[in-house]
């Protein structure tokens, strides 16, 4: 287990984006290490505005920020609005690294995105994949707003000596998804879809694509407890991928879940529609080695969400 760099007992905390699915686990975790969490919305302290961001920082001083905020979405609402995604977040991190730096703050981890590799990067996706290849053309714009959150951390680190580190989670799921079919990502829309077709009896459902392409998944609250590990135990220039270093194809995912809702109609493959990507898999050696791993497997945590999705969601 690698040596703890920073205490985070009596320290207080700010969570930034703690409404979101990653900065709720984030939030949950916290409350395990002694310190205090600080939060605040989007009505008290708008992230767009540089003097808010400022006087949140002026009047609160938090000793450690967990950077999770960001204008997020899907493929299409990534496709149709560029500009809101590129400076969104651009403004949101530039706002809150450089408001942080003029605070003092001790520790800085800035959360990125794994669309931040090249579309064609080499699999398992390494940590110096970064910078190597073309985006992914339909979340480049996003993926661009990441890449400078990531160097803004090392050029704080670089310049100033902020102790300001990233990390890349990958696919992530849990209490707190978005499952709306039109905007969602491929695991929760799954579930909704399957739980549907269940409800209204339907003999069969559909899945896009042949079913082949594979992808990692991981759940909030493991992706939570890495991001504190890193916290605690993290300290260097190079952003660390989160990943739980598995992956499975999409048809497994829809058979796994359709087994989890109940559903025992046929799956059908609409071959109209796209794969995408054939295979994106994040390497998880770096996290491995400082001796942190995951503890929720993926069917496990596909049982707790569609649990939640129906105290919540249906």
């Amino acid at each position: 287990m690698a040596e703890t760099l920073y205490d985070l007992n009596g320290k207080r905390v700010y969570v930034a984006g703690h409404r979101g699915m990653v900065g709720g686990a984030v939030t949950r975790r916290l409350t395990a290490e002694g310190c205090e969490i600080i939060t605040s919305d989007r009505a008290a302290t708008d992230l767009m505005r540089q003097s808010d961001v400022e006087a949140f920082f002026k009047s609160q001083k938090p000793d450690a920020v967990i950077m999770a905020a960001a204008k997020v979405g899907g493929i299409l609402a990534n496709d149709t609005l560029p500009a809101e995604f590129l400076y969104n977040n651009l403004m949101i991190e530039a706002n809150i690294i450089q408001a942080a730096h003029e605070a003092g703050v001790g520790k800085f981890l800035f959360l990125g995105s794994s669309c931040i590799y090249p579309k064609m990067a080499a699999q398992p996706i390494q940590e110096d994949s970064l910078l190597t290849g073309p985006l992914e053309p339909t979340n480049e714009w996003y993926a661009i707003a990441k890449i400078a959150g990531i160097k803004l951390a090392q050029a704080y680190r670089k310049q100033y000596g902020d102790d300001y580190i990233s990390a890349m989670p990958t696919n992530l799921y849990g209490p707190g998804d978005n499952f709306d079919l039109k905007s969602s990502h491929v695991l929760p829309a799954i579930i909704r879809k399957v739980h549907e077709a269940r409800l209204r009896g339907d003999s069969e459902v559909v899945m896009w694509g042949t079913g082949t392409p594979r992808r990692e998944f991981l759940h909030c609250d493991d992706c939570a407890d890495a991001l504190v590990f890193l916290l605690k135990n993290y300290s260097g220039d190079q952003h660390v991928n989160v990943g739980s270093g598995e992956d499975v194809t999409i048809l497994e995912l829809t058979q796994m879940v359709c087994d989890v809702v109940g559903f025992t109609g046929a799956i059908v493959r609409d071959l109209s529609k796209p794969d995408g990507t054939p295979r994106k898999l994040m390497s998880a050696d770096k996290l491995r080695a400082m001796g942190w791993k995951p503890k929720i497997d993926l069917r496990h945590g596909i049982e707790t969400t569609y649990q939640w999705f129906l105290d919540h969601v249906r």
